[in-house]
């Protein structure tokens, strides 16, 4: 079936090995009675309502380390990513801005344990603060550096997963977790994982280039960094909790029950097809877009449900349609 996409912004093209997988900011809570997830909203450059007052939200305790080791801190209060981490800079007298990026339930650099939209609301947090800096000079021999790209809702890209045999991953100083601080002097605070990524993509073969790490901060008995990150089996589902509480940055964040058999086939050939199409791994707006397409009708209605809520993407009509594909494929039972 055709779609009725003529509007629709023309899509450029991101980046092909070097991938970017975004984090997500944004709070409501609707009947809390249990366990559940908290859920994150769109990244740092998303605009969307604002938080609802302090009076409004719900009073949900969540405990937290700094992952090198620390008291154990309890911090509430949050609506976004943003937020999150000024909470838990109050909890241990520290900048906002040195935290990197969090994961649940362990301290280690876990790429699978990152915190991302959902934080299950018995999920432990840990705070992962910035380390050594260092500067390094890398030869591009190849199209592709072997770098998957990710951002942590409030600013800072880092390194989320490192190809095997990669030209990156003979380079032992450049490690999983790794943030961005620039490229050839342009810095990238403040930039999306997408922007870095197409930055990476875009640099000439054949050439040197610089690039500004900052390294968490490590704890004595911390594992090697040198993981690629696998993918859980689960794609999205976070925590021990009966439910996730979801923050959004349109609208409140909301306690969701986990999601469905259905649901995590979707997301995961969804996060499959932004990959294959756009050099993306994003559960998140995996999870988001199913959630747009399973009452949908046809791929029309589809297409202008994304145009309306994910329109800054651009996604190309041809991975439209293919994700309209997944979800049908899911709904009965074709993985």
């Amino acid at each position: 079936m055709p779609l009725g996409l003529g509007r629709r912004k023309k899509a450029s093209p991101l980046v092909e090995n070097e991938e970017a997988e975004p984090i997500r900011a944004g709070l409501t809570v609707d009947g809390l009675d249990g366990g559940g997830v908290v859920g994150l909203g769109e990244g740092a450059g998303s605009e969307g309502l604002p938080p609802p007052p302090s009076s409004m939200r719900p009073r949900l305790i969540f405990h937290t380390q700094l992952a090198p080791g620390s008291p154990t801190g309890r911090i509430e209060g949050f609506s976004n990513v943003r937020e999150l981490y000024t909470k838990i800079g109050e909890a241990f007298g520290i900048p906002p801005a040195e935290v990197m990026f969090c994961t649940l339930n362990t301290h280690k650099v876990d790429m699978d344990k990152l915190l991302g939209g959902q934080i299950g609301l018995e999920d432990f947090i840990f705070a992962h603060i910035k380390g050594q800096k260092k500067e390094i000079e890398v030869f591009k021999g190849e199209d592709a550096l072997g770098l998957t790209i990710t951002d942590n809702g409030a600013g800072y890209a880092f390194i989320k997963r490192i190809r095997e045999g990669s030209i990156i991953h003979q380079i032992q100083v450049i490690n999983v977790g790794d943030m961005i601080e620039s490229i050839n002097g342009h810095r990238l605070i403040g930039c999306r994982h997408y922007e870095v990524a197409k930055m990476l993509k875009e640099l000439p073969k054949g050439k040197n280039f610089t690039i500004k790490l900052v390294e968490p901060l490590k704890a004595f008995d911390m594992i090697s960094q040198r993981s690629g990150g696998s993918r859980s089996s689960s794609g999205v589902q976070l925590g021990t909790g009966r439910g996730t509480l979801r923050l959004r940055s349109k609208g409140p964040a909301t306690v969701e029950e986990v999601p469905s058999a259905f649901e995590e086939k979707a997301i995961e050939k969804v996060d499959d097809l932004l990959e294959s199409y756009m050099g993306i791994r994003d559960s998140e707006l995996a999870a988001t877009m199913v959630e747009l397409g399973k009452d949908k009708k046809n791929p029309d209605e589809f297409a202008e449900a994304l145009d309306e809520t994910l329109g800054d993407f651009a996604f190309p009509d041809e991975f439209v349609f293919d994700v309209w594909g997944a979800i049908g494929d899911a709904k009965v039972g074709r993985v």
